[in-house]
């Protein structure tokens, strides 16, 4: 391969520095009406009466939409399903009736000439509410007298034991127990979300641009609460300024805005602003669990059971219940731990929904399995990273299936860790620390392996090669950050003989690009860039013969090498070939097994004793995602999620009073990292390839937001044992941590 596997730079860059992308709001066709909601403010209501008289008659007004208005002509979003679960029927509804179960919940629709006028009206919705008391603590949701929805508060049961679970624990000459409070975060997209739809009503066409990570499940949800054939209907995804899972599926708002637009014949925007991104798109993590270890007296890991209650908030998107279940899933992590019993039970509650947000439910199995493996660690009185390396998958087992039925296409978690702690110089962290606890400083080290599910199911491509004009290629996946025309014209360059500044890869237009899955837990490398390999690969096979008669030459002796056909010395690149015989296309859809990434991060750090103050001394990070493509973006994603994982780790947390009210609304409450905040990271990559696709490749754009917030948990426990406190949960605030260390709890 030419180009598969250098550090080319982004190509895609230029557009955006230079303020050349398009993003939503930048979209401004003639006619062009702006939506705002009115929200709910109560965390929990009867809704009595929706009156939007007033709002009528404010200047600008177009229209005012309420769930009367929508009748049963627009149903409530897909809730999704579960494999071998049971999920509940409570799909999120696209305007509130009769109730309302979080504050920030749409009510109604203003629609006026101006976004200022829609928002000016919307505070003159009248709704007559009566308050009844809100579902807070997951713990207790499914007991609590308060019902959200009539088949009451659980939403989601799943479960599943494999090997003896019962022997496992009676033999062990230790259990271990730890119980975890995960808090939910706020996804915090540079760009919020937004929907523009436009409907031609004599073709009976609508087009929702809109904010996605794909095209083709915002359609699928969309015709779904609209009721409307998917071939009358077109999502177009722009360019996206940030996802990490929030923009998988569309909210209410973006149903409304389309219900809008068909009702009054002419454009509708709605662009969210950033309150409303607090208030009310879907939260990630937001996880209570029980769990238990059996280890025997020589450090087995002999069997492990967990009980997980997932907050998944007032309902349910499509991709609700997927974290928890991901998080069920990889429980196990790197170990081979024979025997496994897992419950899951998610609970609605008086919060907007949670769904996948970068690393969706993987941070929780690596943040539970890793802390139990530390503190058995520390009950045993052995080294922690000896205890990993006696219970790893061997290197030579795979592919392995875990206890739980998951299987492991590939793998070296021996070497990721040897290679992370290598990166850290532990032994110089190790002197370190016990330097400075002679000098009665609070110091800590920590490590966390990863398991990152990636890939899985379908995606699609289609590769054209024009006589004089680009090559094409169209992909199912959608970028939103990732770098995708980089990557993907390597890839295409390296299997059509061509340079990459000859692809042009398009993407994200459902009425253009073929079926295909989307952008998410990792995948389009794994699948996309598969998808355009086989699509390249078949559009080869049909030049073939156009090929032959060019060299005069049988078909059997016809060989592609170096990016040309060749027989008997003489070459003939595709070019040559559209040239002769016209356009030159082909398409294809790959399918694959779920694949996993995996890794381990390592983390040095100190806390002043003083104030609580959490010092990240040192980190490193080594990084197994099969293949890499390109090694700087690959790094880049692994910066980029380390950042999220610290910020989870260190300060970000949804908060919510008694009342259901956010208290953390917005980022003078709501803390994010600064890049001066991110301390240097020590990173490399150990490749072992995926048997499943060509390229062998698995992914490696959540593995950071998976193993720091582990790592770093190890550390800050760590420290703390050493003052005789037990393990805390993150975040590690300085508050936090100072109450712990000066025995504080008023």
């Amino acid at each position: 391969m030419t180009f598969v596997g250098r550090s080319l730079r982004r190509v895609e860059d230029l557009r955006f520095i230079t303020g050349r992308a398009r993003y939503l709001d930048d979209l401004d066709p003639p006619g062009l009406a702006h939506a705002a909601f009115a929200r709910s403010v109560h965390a929990h209501a009867r809704l009595h009466a929706v009156d939007a008289r007033r709002a009528l008659a404010s200047p600008g007004v177009v229209a005012v939409l309420t769930g009367e208005d929508l009748g049963e002509s627009v149903r409530s979003l897909p809730a999704g399903m579960l494999e071998d679960g049971v999920v509940a029927d409570a799909g999120h509804p696209v305007l509130a009736r009769g109730a309302v179960r979080y504050v920030g919940e749409p009510i109604a629709l203003v629609v006026a000439e101006s976004r200022a006028a829609a928002e000016d009206a919307a505070e003159l919705v009248d709704c007559e509410y009566e308050p009844r008391e809100p579902v807070l603590d997951p713990r207790t949701a499914p007991d609590s007298l308060v019902r959200l929805h009539e088949a009451g508060n659980v939403l989601v049961r799943w479960s599943r034991s494999r090997g003896d679970v019962e022997a496992a624990f009676a033999a062990a000459d230790r259990v271990v127990s730890c119980s975890f409070s995960i808090p939910r975060l706020v996804a915090a997209p540079i760009e919020p979300r937004g929907a523009l739809a436009e409907y031609d009503a004599e073709a009976d066409v609508l087009v929702v641009h809109c904010s996605a990570q794909d095209p083709h499940r915002p359609l699928a949800q969309l015709t779904h609460a609209l009721g409307r054939d998917a071939v009358r209907t077109r999502v177009v995804v722009p360019d996206v300024g940030g996802a990490f899972g929030s923009k998988g599926a569309i909210g209410p708002e973006v149903v409304a805005a389309a219900a809008a637009a068909m009702r009054l014949g002419r454009p509708v925007k709605w662009a969210e602003d950033r309150l409303e991104n607090f208030l009310a798109a879907y939260q990630g993590r937001g996880l209570e669990a029980d769990a238990e270890l059996a280890v025997s007296a020589e450090g087995r890991l002999l069997g492990l059971r967990a009980r997980l209650c997932a907050d998944l908030g007032a309902y349910l998107y499509p991709t609700t219940a997927v974290p928890p279940h991901t998080t069920a899933m990889l429980i196990t992590g790197a170990y081979a731990v024979p025997a496994a019993e897992v419950e899951l039970v998610g609970v609605a509650t008086t919060k907007p929904p949670t769904g996948p947000y970068r690393g969706a439910g993987r941070p929780e199995a690596a943040l539970i399995v890793e802390r139990l493996v530390e503190q058995a660690a520390r009950e045993l009185e052995v080294d922690p990273f000896e205890l990993r390396r006696s219970n790893f998958v061997p290197r030579d087992a795979f592919p392995y299936e875990t206890a739980l039925g998951w299987v492991y296409d590939s793998g070296d978690f021996e070497r990721c860790l040897d290679t992370a702690l290598e990166l850290l110089d532990v032994e110089r962290a190790r002197e370190e620390r016990e330097w400075a606890r002679a000098e009665g400083r609070v110091a800590g080290l920590g490590v966390g392996m990863v398991i990152e599910r990636c890939g899985g199911d379908w995606e699609s491509a289609r590769v054209a090669v024009e006589p004089d004009g680009p090559v094409v290629v169209w992909t199912g996946s959608s970028p939103h950050g990732q770098g995708h025309e980089t990557t993907f014209s390597q890839i295409a360059a390296d299997e059509l003989g061509m340079e990459p500044e000859e692809i042009e890869l398009r993407w994200g237009d459902s009425g253009e690009v073929p079926a295909g899955v989307g952008t998410f837990a990792s995948r389009s490398v794994a699948m996309g860039g598969s998808a355009l390999v086989h699509a390249a690969r078949s559009l080869r096979e049909r030049a073939l013969p156009h090929a032959a008669r060019l060299l005069s030459a049988p078909e059997v002796d016809v060989t592609w090498e170096g990016g040309a056909f060749v027989a008997d010395g003489r070459r003939v690149g595709l070019r040559e070939v559209a040239a002769a015989a016209g356009r030159l296309e082909a398409d294809s859809r790959f399918e694959s097994p779920l694949l996993f990434s995996s890794g381990a991060y390592a983390a040095a750090v100190e806390i002043e004793r003083s104030t609580g103050r959490l010092h990240v001394l040192r980190l490193a990070a080594a990084d197994d995602p099969g293949r890499v493509v390109n090694p700087l973006l690959a790094e880049g994603q692994v910066l980029g999620a380390v950042a999220q994982g610290l910020g989870q780790s260190l300060v970000e947390e949804a908060v919510y009073d008694e009342n259901g009210q956010l208290r953390t609304a917005s980022f003078a409450d709501y803390k994010l990292l600064t890049a001066a905040e991110v301390p240097p990271l020590a990173s490399t990559f150990v490749e072992t390839p995926s048997p499943h696709n060509p390229l062998g490749a698995k992914g490696v754009g959540e593995a950071g937001a998976i193993g720091m917030p582990a790592a770093l948990a190890n550390a800050v426990a760590d420290a703390l044992a050493a003052e005789g406190i037990a393990g805390l949960d993150p975040p590690f605030t300085e508050e936090k941590l100072w109450r712990a260390l000066t025995r504080r709890e008023d």
